[in-house]
């Protein structure tokens, strides 16, 4: 149970500091890519290249997933500091929030939907 916990620590530790490496890229060069996208960037990449084993980071990219509602809690928040943004077009914000849920998880279904195939068919 020890050996678990100080796993998914590390793996976490090592997402954070792929993230911070985005962040220093970001404010290194100026780029008006947020940090964190280029952290996912690196990421990415070194999933990619095997830099990095899925197996390496799974139960603390788990452990992530399994809370990330957690994660929106105080993105949550912040938007009562910008109430008087939203007065008076809460239905607008709310319509583009509907729709563009709907698209990314459309998009999503599509993509899945073909990467699944295109495994059944590389196993057939």
């Amino acid at each position: 149970m020890l050996i678990r916990a100080a796993k998914t620590t590390i793996q976490i530790l090592a997402l954070y500091g792929i993230f911070l490496a985005g962040n220093w890229i970001q404010q290194t060069f100026n780029l008006i890519v947020p940090g964190s996208v280029i952290g996912m960037i690196i990421f990415f990449i070194l999933l990619l290249t095997k830099g990095i084993k899925v197996t390496w980071m799974e139960e603390g990219t788990k452990l992530i997933v399994n809370h990330l509602t957690l994660f929106f809690i105080p993105a949550t928040v912040g938007v009562i500091n910008y109430f008087d943004l939203f007065y008076g077009k809460g239905l607008l914000v709310i319509l583009i929030v509907l729709i563009s849920t709907i698209l990314v998880m459309g998009i999503s279904a599509r993509v899945s939907q073909r990467l699944m195939r295109k495994k059944e068919l590389q196993h057939d």
